[in-house]
C-alpha cells in the first residue's frame, strides 16, 4: 500500500514487520510529500460513496488502513489496466469518509486527481519502485515512490492512523508470494520399515507358492493357496504400525517431561526419529542465533582506542569540547592563539572525539519515541511529545539494531538525540544546550552500497555536513588515504564484533545546491533509478575524512557456541540463512564459532549472469576447506543456471552462510538440500518469516521468541532456547531412533518365529494346510503374552544421556542407518528361521503320545523364548522391563488353567513337561546368548567401551 498520509505531526509513522521479514525493530515509513503537505479541512463525518466504474477492464479493490493495528478507515480505489512495461497504473478516487478519533484529513485526499506507477508484483521484500504523479497542479508535481512511502501487508501501524491506496492485494502482496504449502511428513525410518514390509510380503507370497508347489498342485490349488497365504499372514506385522505409533506417543512424552529442557513440546508425534537422522541443520540468525540486542564495545579514532572500560574519558572529552564550543558561541571571540603544547594535544583529542561522537548521533536513521507517563491526559500526551524531552520517557525505534546501540551510546556519553522528524533533528549537549540540525538528505543503507548517509545543516552556523557510515570494504576507497583502517577493522572482526567507519566531508551551498538537482531529477527515473541514483551520490563519496571506526557487539544467545560445538562434533553440517546484511552474518558466523577462527571463508562475489556464475564459481571450486558466504540475489541466479553444482559444492563446505534470502529462497534451499543430497534436513527459526522453511525440512523447530509464536506453532518440534537443540537431537533423537528400530526388527522377528514354526509343522504333515494354533493361541501370543516386554524396548538406552552429550560423535553412526538396514533386518530373518526350526522340531522330536501335547511344549518355549529374546536384545534395563517380563509370564502362567481346550491340564503340571520345555528353550536361545558375547568381547559397539 503507497503511503499518503499520516495523522503524525511529521508525515512518517513506525510499522512492525517481525511476521514478515524475522526483524524485530520498528521500521520508519515516509509518507508521499506531496499529500501529506495538503492543507486540513477539518473534520467530517459522511457515507462511503462507491467509485463509479468508467472504463471496461476496470476493477475495484478495497482499501484498508491500519491504526495501531486494527482496521479503522475504509475507502475504495479504481485499478485500471493501464501501464507499460509491465507495470499496471493504479488511479484512485476517494469518497467522504468516517471519522474516528483524530484522524489525519481526507476530504481533501478526495479532491485531487493522481495516479501511480508500480512495479509488477515481485518476491524481493526489499525493494519497490513508482512514481506518484498529481495531474491537477500546475505544474503537474512529480514524485519518487520507494520502498519508505510503503505500508505492508502481514504487518502492524505502531504509530499514529495512515491513509494509503492498495497497490497490491490477495495473491500479489509478498507476505502472501513468500509463502509455501505444508507437506505430510513422513520418517525416514517409516519408509525404510514400509520397504522391509514390502519384502515380507514377497516372502508370504513365495512361501505360500512353495508349499503348494511342494503338495504338487493336487486338487483346487488356489484355494489351498489362499489358505497357506493365511497361515502364513504372520509373517506381515499387522501390529507393528500400532507398536510405533504408540513408542513414538511414549518418545514425545519423555521428550516434554526432560527437565533439561523445560518447555519443549512435541507438535508432530510421527516423526521423532527423524531427530537421531540429521545430516543438515538450517538455522535463522535473529532471535535463534542471536539475542538481537546490540552493545557498543569499542570506538577508534586511529592513534586512540576506547573500550568500555575508558568510557568515561569519552565523557569527559565530549563536555570539554562542548563547553568550550558553548563559550566561543556566547562571547563570539577567537579563542587565544598562545597556548602551551600540552593543552594543544589535548584540545586535540578531546575536538576529535566530539567530532566522531557528533558523527555518529547524526548519522543514523533512528527516531526518539516518547513513552506517554502513566495517568496522564490525551492532552498531555501530545504536549509531552512537543516539549518533554525527559530520559525516562524516551525509547529509540530504528531499522537496524545496531543503530539504536550507536544512539544508545552518544546518550551515555553526553550528546543525546532528543527529536527527529524528516526534515530536522535535535541534540542535547551535557550542559542542556539544545543543537537543531536540518536533514536535507538521508541515503538509506542497501547491501549493494553497504553504507547509509546523511546530509544535514547546522542550524547554529549554517554549515552543511555530508556524514556517511559503511562496512570498512566499502569504505576504505571513499575515506583519505591511511594506514590503520584496514588493521583495526581485522582486529575488531576477530573479536566477533561488528564494525562500521564513520566519516564526513563539508559542503558549501553551491555544491549542495549542484548535487540536490542532479539527484531529484535521477529519483524520477523510471528505469535504473538506482543506478541512476548511485552515480550521482558517488561525486560526493570522494576524499572524506575518517573520523572514527565502531565496534558493536551483537549479543549472542546463551550456550550458542556450545551447542553448535556439540552438533559438528555429531556431523551435522550448519547452514545459517538469514534475510541480514552480509557483513553482519558473516561476523555473527565467526563470533558464534559457526566458522572456526583458523577457517578461511570465501564471500561469493555479488553475480547477474550466467558468465559471471560460472567464473565465480570456478573461483569457489579452487578453494578447499572453506565456509561459504553468499547472497539471496547471487543465489538465485547460480540456482537458475548452475544449481547441482553450486549445491554439490556448497555441501562439502562446513559451514555455509546465506544472506539477505526471502523466505522463499529458505525454502527452496532446503528443498534442494533434500533433493541432492537424499540426506535428513533440519530448520530452526523463530519468526514468521521461518514458517516455510520449517515446514519444507524434514523436522521443523520453533523456538518462541520476541518474534512471536508463528515459527513455534508451525513446527514440530517447539522449544525455548536454542541451546535445547543439542539435548534435543543428541539425546532424544539418538534414544527414538535406536528404539524404533529395536522395536520395528522385533515386532518382525515375532511374527516370522510362529510363521517358521507353521512351515515346518505343515512340511513334516504332508504340507497340509492346517493351523498349528487356534482361536485364543494366536490372539494371545501377539497380545497379553509378548505385548508388554516387547513394548518396553521404547525405554532401553545403550548409554546414558549425560554420555551422549559428552560423546556427541555416538550421534554420527545413525546418519549410516546402520541400526535398521536390510543387513540387520536379514539377521533377525535367520534368527527367526533358527529359533523357529528348534522349536518345532524339538517339541515333534520331544512328544510321546498326543498331539496335544505338542502345542503345549511348542508354544510355551515359544513364549519363553521371546521373554529371553527381549531380555537379550536390552541394553539397560529399566525397572518397568522387569515389571513387564513376569507380568507376561504370570499371564500365560495363569491364562493355562482357562485353556482346557488347547492344552492337558494334567500334562503341564509333570516334571516331563517342564524339562522338555527348558531344553527346547535352552537350545533356541542359548547359542543367541554366546554370540552376542563374543561380539562384544571381539567387536564391540562404540558406546559399549562409553558405559564399561
Amino acid at each position: 500500500m503507497v503511503f499518503l498520509r499520516t495523522s503524525e505531526k511529521a508525515g512518517s509513522c513506525f510499522i512492525r514487520t517481525d511476521q514478515l521479514d524475522g526483524e524485530t525493530d520498528w521500521k520508519l515509513k515516509v509518507a508521499v510529500s506531496c499529500t501529506q503537505r495538503l492543507p486540513a479541512l477539518g473534520y467530517y463525518q459522511a457515507e462511503m460513496a462507491d467509485a463509479a466504474l468508467n472504463r471496461s477492464g476496470e476493477t475495484i479493490h478495497p482499501c484498508i488502513f491500519q491504526s495501531s493495528g486494527t482496521v479503522s478507515l475504509l475507502a475504495s480505489c479504481v485499478m485500471t489496466a493501464v501501464g507499460f512495461s509491465s507495470v499496471p497504473l493504479l488511479r484512485f478516487m476517494m469518497s467522504a469518509h468516517k471519522v474516528e478519533e483524530n484522524p489525519p484529513s481526507l476530504l481533501d485526499l478526495f479532491s485531487i486527481n493522481a495516479y501511480v506507477h508500480a512495479q509488477k508484483p515481485l518476491l524481493d521484500i526489499h525493494s519497490f519502485e513508482g512514481t506518484f504523479t498529481r495531474e491537477d497542479s500546475d505544474p503537474p508535481i512529480h514524485e519518487s515512490l520507494s520502498i519508505e512511502n510503503t505500508l505492508w501487508a502481514s504487518t502492524i501501524v505502531a504509530s499514529g492512523t495512515v491513509i494509503g491506496v492498495v497497490i497490491y492485494t490477495g495473491k500479489e502482496t509478498r507476505s502472501v508470494m513468500n509463502t509455501s504449502n505444508p507437506q505430510n511428513k513422513v520418517g525416514l525410518l517409516d519408509l525404510e520399515l514400509n520397504q522391509l514390509t514390502k519384502a515380507l510380503f514377497l516372502a508370504l507370497v513365495a512361501l505360500s507358492v512353495v508349499m503348494v508347489t511342494l503338495q504338487g498342485f493336487v486338487g483346487p490349488w488356489y484355494r489351498n493357496l489362499f489358505r497357506f497365504l493365511l497361515l502364513f499372514s504372520y509373517i506381515i506385522p499387522i501390529s507393528l504400525r500400532v507398536n510405533l505409533d504408540m513408542g513414538k506417543a511414549a518418545y514425545g512424552w519423555l521428550i516434554m517431561a526432560d527437565g533439561s529442557i523445560p518447555g519443549t513440546v512435541v507438535r508432530t508425534s510421527t516423526i521423532p526419529e527423524e531427530l537421531g537422522r540429521l545430516v543438515y541443520l538450517l538455522t535463522d540468525k535473529t532471535g535463534t542465533l542471536t539475542q538481537n540486542e546490540m552493545v557498543f564495545k569499542r570506538l577508534h579514532l586511529g592513534t586512540v582506542s576506547y573500550g568500555m572500560d575508558t568510557m568515561d574519558e569519552i565523557q569527559s572529552h565530549v563536555r570539554d569540547s562542548c563547553s568550550q564550543l558553548h563559550y566561543q558561541a556566547t562571547t563570539s571571540t577567537p579563542p587565544r592563539k598562545a597556548q602551551s603544547s600540552a593543552p594543544k594535544v589535548k584540545k586535540s583529542v578531546s575536538s576529535r572525539v566530539h567530532e566522531a561522537v557528533k558523527a555518529i548521533a547524526l548519522c543514523h536513521n533512528v527516531t526518539p519515541v516518547y513513552e506517554p507517563r502513566a495517568g496522564g491526559t490525551g492532552e498531555a500526551e501530545h504536549a509531552e511529545v512537543d516539549q518533554d524531552f525527559s530520559d525516562e520517557n524516551r525509547t529509540y525505534q530504528a531499522a537496524s539494531p545496531d543503530e539504536v546501540a550507536l544512539v544508545q551510546w552518544t546518550e551515555s556519553v553526553g550528546l543525546t538525540l532528543v527529536n527527529r522528524d524528516l526534515t530536522s533533528m535535535q541534540l542535547r549537549t551535557p550542559s542542556g544546550q539544545i543543537l537543531t540540525y536540518s536533514v536535507l538528505q538521508t541515503f538509506p543503507f542497501t547491501s549493494e552500497s553497504k553504507r547509509m548517509g546523511v546530509i544535514v545543516r547546522d542550524e547554529s552556523t549554517a554549515e552543511i555536513t555530508f556524514y556517511m557510515k559503511g562496512a570498512d570494504v566499502a569504505m576504505s576507497t571513499i575515506v583519505q588515504y591511511n594506514d590503520w583502517l584496514e588493521e583495526e577493522c581485522g582486529n575488531m572482526a576477530r573479536e566477533g564484533l561488528r564494525t562500521l567507519v564513520v566519516a564526513k566531508r563539508t559542503l558549501t551551498e553551491e555544491q549542495y545546491q549542484d548535487f540536490e538537482s542532479r539527484h531529484a531529477q535521477a529519483r524520477l527515473s523510471v528505469h535504473d533509478r538506482a543506478l541512476k541514483v548511485a552515480a550521482v551520490l558517488e561525486s560526493l563519496e570522494r576524499d572524506m575524512q575518517l573520523l572514527c571506526v565502531t565496534g558493536v557487539e551483537d549479543r549472542l544467545q546463551e550456550h550458542v557456541r556450545p551447542t553448535l560445538e556439540t552438533l559438528r562434533n555429531a556431523g551435522i553440517k550448519i547452514w545459517m540463512l538469514t534475510g541480514d546484511k552480509l557483513e553482519t552474518a558473516t561476523c555473527i558466523a565467526k563470533s558464534s564459532h559457526l566458522v572456526s577462527r583458523t577457517q578461511d571463508i570465501h564471500v561469493f562475489r555479488p553475480v547477474t549472469s550466467r558468465g559471471e556464475a560460472h567464473l565465480e564459481l570456478n573461483a569457489f571450486r579452487r578453494k578447499h576447506d572453506c565456509a561459504l558466504v553468499i547472497s539471496g540475489d547471487s543465489l538465485e541466479v547460480c540456482l537458475r543456471y548452475y544449481e547441482h553444482e553450486l549445491v554439490e559444492l556448497a555441501c562439502q563446505c562446513p559451514a555455509v552462510v546465506c544472506c539477505r534470502c526471502s523466505p522463499t529462497q529458505k525454502a527452496r534451499i532446503v528443498k534442494l538440500l533434500r533433493q541432492h543430497t537424499h540426506r535428513r534436513t533440519c530448520a530452526i527459526g523463530d519468526g514468521g518469516n521461518d514458517v516455510s522453511m520449517i515446514q519444507a525440512a524434514d523436522c521443523g523447530i520453533g523456538i518462541e521468541g520476541k518474534e512471536g509464536k508463528a515459527a513455534s506453532l508451525a513446527a514440530d518440534f517447539s522449544i525455548q532456547r536454542f541451546e535445547h537443540v543439542g539435548r534435543l537431537l543428541v539425546v532424544h533423537g539418538r534414544s527414538s531412533y535406536k528404539r524404533s528400530a529395536a522395536l520395528g526388527q522385533f515386532v518382525m522377528h515375532r511374527g516370522l518365529v510362529i510363521s517358521t514354526m507353521q512351515a515346518v509343522f505343515s512340511s513334516i504333515f504332508y504340507f497340509a494346510s492346517v493351523p498349528l494354533y487356534q482361536g485364543f493361541l494366536m490372539v494371545g501370543y501377539a497380545t497379553v503374552y509378548t505385548m508388554f516386554p516387547v513394548f518396553s524396548l521404547v525405554l532401553d538406552q545403550d548409554v546414558k544421556p549425560e554420555m551422549a552429550m559428552l560423546y556427541p560423535e555416538l550421534y554420527k553412526d545413525l546418519t549410516k542407518g546402520r541400526s535398521l538396514s536390510f543387513k540387520t533386518f536379514f539377521i533377525w530373518v535367520l534368527i527367526s528361521i533358527y529359533q523357529g526350526g528348534i522349536l518345532m522340531f524339538g517339541a515333534l522330536v520331544l512328544f510321546e503320545s498326543e498331539f496335544v501335547h505338542v502345542v503345549a511344549i511348542s508354544f510355551t518355549a515359544l513364549v519363553l523364548t521371546e521373554l529371553l529374546m527381549v531380555a537379550l536384545t536390552v541394553r539397560t534395563w529399566h525397572w518397568l522391563m522387569v515389571v513387564a517380563e513376569f507380568l507376561s509370564l504370570g499371564c500365560y502362567v495363569a491364562s493355562l488353567a482357562f485353556l482346557n481346550e488347547y492344552f492337558d491340564v494334567a500334562f503341564i503340571t509333570t516334571v516331563t513337561f517342564l524339562w522338555k520345555v527348558s531344553a527346547i528353550t535352552v537350545v533356541s536361545c542359548l547359542p543367541l546368548y554366546v554370540l552376542k558375547y563374543l561380539k562384544r568381547k571381539l567387536s564391540p559397539p562404540s558406546y559399549s567401551k562409553l558405559t564399561s
